[in-house]
């Protein structure tokens, strides 16, 4: 195997103690929300160049009115094609001007020049190609943003969670500051993905000389046998309908903060847990074609539209109760130690 090709199987180390992100007393706990803001496909057919559209972008506007109204900035993670849609960019770019949300880079390498892979499953994770393509792949989505939004994004997410042992270091060296391509305690290795079994949910600083903050996507498990935790919960997946049947009978279940495919019920009990167990942050996420019926599995028409905001609504009261409130990517920024971020404009 070439030296700038990856071995398969990459499963990032837990952070050292040291590395964890000590919060400030006053940033008391929060929550992010970061939108991976992409073009539609059909998520039941093979992955292409070309086969998709940018239509769902038209009902980001009133989704951000309804976050701005109960004060939650967003982070719009942008992939290639909405960068290099006109139209796409510029509504983008009229969003930011609330001065609070901001933009990031979200890679998916099949529709991110250059071309030079074949379109396989294990390809769709950024991280499995060779250093130099994953790079001039980054660097290709980190230019076309810059020159479509007016700024230059600094905080990241790979695809499909498909962060490789390179990509910490390509990020670091292109002045990013944040992360958020580990999903904590989820695997994509039966697919020719990242495994995550060590990676929890506290944000901690990755990279060369921890330069990175990273922030993975909160999973929390619930039930009586919760403590049992990943390793339980993989267990439990090599039995028949093992998983489902500790689910309903409330002994173990994996809750990632997301409205997708996350019952209200199971979302609400997962925060109580977080909390409970001092989780500083939570890091909440959704995919922007969920914001108009049928362009992913979760949303498939106007019902499941209107449960969609009906989570977010129950989500956001839950959070207030708990007295959990939004932070901006540059207060996690500043929070973290980290330099500001320069304004967007």
């Amino acid at each position: 195997m070439a030296a700038d090709v990856p071995p398969p199987g990459y499963r990032p180390r837990a952070p050292a103690p040291e590395a964890l992100v000590a919060w400030p007393a006053d940033f008391g706990t929060r929550f992010t929300v970061l939108v991976d803001t992409e073009e539609e496909f059909d998520w039941n057919a093979p992955l292409t160049r070309s086969a998709h559209g940018v239509s769902a972008m038209a009902a980001l506007p009133a989704a951000h009115r309804r976050f701005a109204d109960r004060g939650v900035p967003l982070t719009y993670m942008i992939d290639y094609p909405i960068a290099t849609d006109a139209r796409a960019s510029a509504l983008l770019a009229a969003l930011l001007a609330d001065g609070v949300s901001a933009v990031g880079t979200q890679l998916h390498p099949w529709v991110s020049p250059p071309f030079d892979e074949a379109l396989t499953p294990a390809n769709s994770y950024a991280g499995n190609l060779p250093k130099t393509l994953e790079a001039a792949k980054l660097d290709a989505l980190t230019d076309a943003i810059t020159r479509a939004i007016g700024v230059r994004p600094i905080a990241y997410r790979a695809g499909r969670y498909g962060i490789g042992p390179n990509t910490l270091q390509l990020l670091a060296e292109r002045g990013y500051r944040v992360d958020s391509s580990m999903r904590a305690r989820y695997s994509y290795a039966a697919d020719g993905g990242p495994d995550f079994v060590e990676i929890g949910n506290p944000a901690f600083r990755a990279g060369p000389a921890g330069a990175l903050l990273e922030l993975p996507l909160t999973t929390i498990h619930t039930g009586w046998l919760r403590r049992g935790g990943t390793r339980l919960y993989r267990a439990l997946g090599v039995l028949p309908r093992g998983r489902g049947i500790f689910a309903r009978s409330g002994l173990l279940s994996r809750v990632a903060l997301t409205p997708e495919d996350m019952p209200l019920r199971d979302a609400l009990e997962a925060i109580a847990v977080a909390v409970g167990e001092g989780l500083r942050l939570l890091n909440f996420a959704f995919h922007s074609p969920s914001l108009a019926p049928g362009h992913t599995p979760y949303v498939r028409d106007a019902a499941d539209l209107a449960q969609f905001h009906r989570w977010w609504d129950g989500v956001l009261d839950g959070l207030a109760r708990r007295a959990v409130t939004a932070a901006s990517l540059d207060q996690l920024i500043v929070a973290a130690g980290l330099p500001a971020s320069p304004a967007w404009r």
